[in-house]
Order: structure tokens, then C-alpha cells, then sequence
């Protein structure tokens, strides 16, 4: 057995660790609460010193003229105030690492709330980073199982990336492989062997063009101006079949578009993949724009010049996306990627799922309402607690106890408490 990391070094302490310094970073939210809180002091102080002094002015005694002081102070503690988003910051930042959202900057997730545009970075975000197949063309007798059966029997003895799709995409559909004979890889253009007496190629349109071989097809046509990656069955030099793959879309990547525009948030998508690629994934996912054949160092300019016009989230995983992560107001990491993207960005999903995308600016947008909620009651309250604990009502026979005072601020306390624990409903 190997300990390579133990202590401070562990997942689960990294995750205390982040946890920790998001409840301690201040938002400026809580900045508005202590300016108030301190406010409410000095108001607190001053309305007591003023109402102690009018009502000794106006002859009610001493002891009555102190009651009435100390009621004013005892009733517009800032408890409240101070509370109103302290509470809520500690609900929420435990309530997302229950759920998998890791929040590094408080500022950045009370951003979240005012997202317009969010740019997913496309391989291993939007789509699952490896290739599947999408399309099986038969250019012969052969139909599509028997086109799919024999590529995939081929294709099964070799390592390549588009070998696997293939071989999976064959077992996805129950079929059946076959025996290969004199396997052969044919370096950078495909595979051969014997299947049945018979011998059989899988190879690439390179191999096409080098020997030669005339292949004119209009769905061919269509599949690589899709981007897609299309490898030819041939046998004897003619070709009998021909398989399309692509990197996989998330069925989760669907449902998070959809939820996104629901929020009235764009969805666009960064990729230093051809365009091609990049408008078969925008139109599949019914994003709003896309930047194709982007370069690492120009992810970071492409979210700037979105930047001009919205307030902007970018979602990536791998090294290339960090500057894009760090140039966006705010930068989320899928924690599933790379050291790199997770240091860069100032939210991280533990989970691989754009779904969590949702779910962080949906917690955003509830927390922003509870604070403002709190924030709206212990004002609220203070306006109206102080003046009533003053005497103003006292020609009514309204007058309040000290006691009472006291009862209405803990009161308030409360229903602060009780509110900002309902964010977990």
C-alpha cells in the first residue's frame, strides 16, 4: 500500500479547507449589514439618550424617563441586522458543498445571481471527451448492422480512441462480434485482416486519396461538413461501408441549455475544434453562439470581448481553460478537470455534470433573496420597534415594557434564524 497524500493534502480537507474560507469571506452584502448594524448602534444610542432627556423635559419622572430609555435600547439591538446575512452566507456555503459546489469566492457566487451569458468550454463539459458513433452509411449490399458489425470486429483488436467508439458502439447495439485473422495496423491510416476467407479494411479518407480509390457520396458529404470523423469499410479497394463519429454531447448538457434559457441566461460554447465541429455541437444543443478554432492563450480574449456587452460565466475543465476561467466574472471549474482549472476558478461542481451550472446560480439567486429578505425585516422591524418603544403611542395608552422589549428584539432574532434556514427548502 502507497499513502501519496495525507493530512492538509487530502480531498476532504481541501474541501473543509474551501468550505472554511468561503463562510469567512465577506460579501458585499455583508459589507451594507455591519455599515448598518453600526448605524443601528449609534441610532440606538442617540434615540435612547434623546428619549430619556424628553421625558424628564416633560415632567414623567426619572424612573419612567430611564424605562423608556432602556426600552429603546434593549428593543433595536442589532442582533437582527447583524445576524441578517451572516446566517445566510453559513446556510448557504454548507448547503452547496452538500450538494457538490464548492464556492472559493463569496463575491463571485453573489455575481452568479446576475449572469447573463455562461460560455461552456466544449470537450469533456459539454461533451463526454470521447468518440461515439453517430451514423453508419452503407455503400453496398451490406446493411448497416453488417457495415457496423465488421468495422467494429476489426476495429476491436486495435488501441485507438475511434477504434473503442466503434467497438462500443457495436456492443451499445448488441451485435455480435466476429473473428479477425491476420490483424494487421496499417500506421496512421487504419487496420486490415481476414474475416470469412475474405480480406477487409477499416482506414481513413487519407487512405482513399493515396490509393486512389473514388468515392463521390452526398451523405458522405454531409457527415464531414458536420465535422464528424468518418472511417471506410473496404474490401478488395472498394468501399462497402463507411462509420461517422464525434465527440459524445452530455445528455445532461441538453437539460442544462434548456434550464439556462428558461433563466433567461445565453448559452455559447468556446472549442479550439474546426467550426464545422463547433456548429453541428451549437446546433445540437441550441446554444446561441460559438468561438471555434480558438487557441489556448485566445480563450481568455474571446470571454473579454463577451464581457463587453454581458456579465459572464465560463465553465471548463482542462488546463487551456484557466485564463478564460480567471478573465470571467465568474469562473466555474468542473471538478472533475484539471489542478489547474480548480485553483483558477471561484466556484468548483465536484461532480462532472453541467447540471450543477444550474443549480449554482439557482442557490445563488435564492441566497441573494433571503439576505435581501432578512435584510428588509430587520430594518423594517427597527423602524418600527424603536419609535413604539420610545413612547410615541403613549397617548394611546400603547407602552411598552422593557421586558417586552426585550421579548420583540429576540423575537426578531428569530424569525431571522428561521428564515435564512429555510433556504434548505
Amino acid at each position: 500500500m502507497e499513502v501519496r497524500k495525507i493530512g492538509s493534502d487530502t480531498y476532504l480537507n481541501q474541501v473543509i479547507e474551501l468550505v472554511k474560507q468561503a463562510q469567512e469571506s465577506k460579501s458585499k452584502t455583508q459589507d451594507l449589514a455591519d455599515n448598518a448594524a453600526r448605524l443601528l448602534t449609534i441610532i440606538s444610542l442617540s434615540v435612547g439618550v434623546i428619549t430619556l432627556a424628553a421625558w424628564l423635559i416633560s415632567g414623567r419622572g426619572s424612573a419612567f424617563a430611564v424605562e423608556r430609555a432602556v426600552t429603546v435600547m434593549v428593543i433595536s439591538c442589532p442582533h437582527a441586522l447583524g445576524l441578517a446575512v451572516p446566517l445566510v452566507v453559513a446556510v448557504s456555503t454548507s448547503l452547496a458543498a452538500k450538494s457538490g459546489l464548492l464556492i472559493r469566492d463569496r463575491q463571485a457566487f453573489e455575481r452568479a445571481k446576475d449572469l447573463q451569458v455562461v460560455v461552456f468550454d466544449k470537450t469533456g463539459t459539454l461533451t463526454e471527451g470521447r468518440f461515439g458513433v453517430t451514423d453508419v452509411v452503407p455503400l453496398a449490399e451490406l446493411n448497416e448492422n453488417e457495415v457496423l458489425k465488421l468495422t467494429a470486429s476489426l476495429e476491436a483488436n486495435s488501441e485507438h480512441p475511434i477504434a473503442a467508439g466503434i467497438a462500443k458502439g457495436a456492443k451499445e447495439k448488441d451485435i455480435e462480434l466476429v473473428h479477425v485473422q491476420e490483424f494487421k495496423v496499417i500506421p496512421g491510416k487504419g487496420v486490415e485482416g481476414q474475416i470469412g476467407g475474405r480480406s477487409w479494411d477499416v482506414v481513413s479518407p487519407g487512405y482513399l486519396q493515396e490509393s486512389r480509390i473514388d468515392l463521390k457520396d452526398s451523405r458522405i458529404d454531409k457527415l464531414a461538413q458536420q465535422g464528424k470523423t468518418v472511417v471506410f469499410l473496404i474490401e478488395e479497394n472498394i468501399p462497402v461501408g463507411a462509420v461517422a463519429l464525434t465527440d459524445i454531447i452530455r445528455k445532461e448538457s441538453r437539460e442544462t441549455i434548456v434550464k439556462l434559457k428558461s433563466m433567461n441566461i445565453k448559452c455559447m460554447m468556446l472549442t479550439g475544434d474546426n467550426r464545422f465541429v463547433a456548429k453541428w455541437v451549437a446546433d445540437e444543443l441550441g446554444l446561441d453562439d460559438f468561438f471555434a478554432e480558438v487557441l489556448p492563450h485566445e480563450k481568455a480574449e474571446a470571454i473579454k470581448k463577451v464581457q463587453q456587452q454581458y456579465i459572464v460565466a465560463m465553465v471548463g475543465d482542462g488546463v487551456n481553460d484557466a485564463p478564460a476561467l480567471v478573465q470571467a466574472d465568474v469562473g466555474i471549474a468542473i471538478g472533475a478537470g484539471t489542478d489547474v482549472a480548480v485553483e483558477s476558478a471561484d466556484i468548483v461542481l465536484v461532480r462532472n455534470d453541467p447540471r450543477d451550472v444550474v443549480n449554482i446560480i439557482g442557490l445563488s439567486r435564492k441566497t441573494y433573496r433571503k439576505m435581501f429578505q432578512n435584510l428588509l425585516w430587520a430594518t423594517g422591524y427597527n423602524a418600527f420597534a424603536i419609535p413604539l418603544a420610545a413612547g410615541i403611542l403613549y397617548g394611546y395608552g400603547i407602552l411598552l415594557s422593557p421586558a417586552a422589549g426585550a421579548i420583540l428584539m429576540s423575537a426578531s432574532t428569530v424569525i431571522v434564524a428561521v428564515n435564512a434556514k429555510l433556504l434548505k427548502m
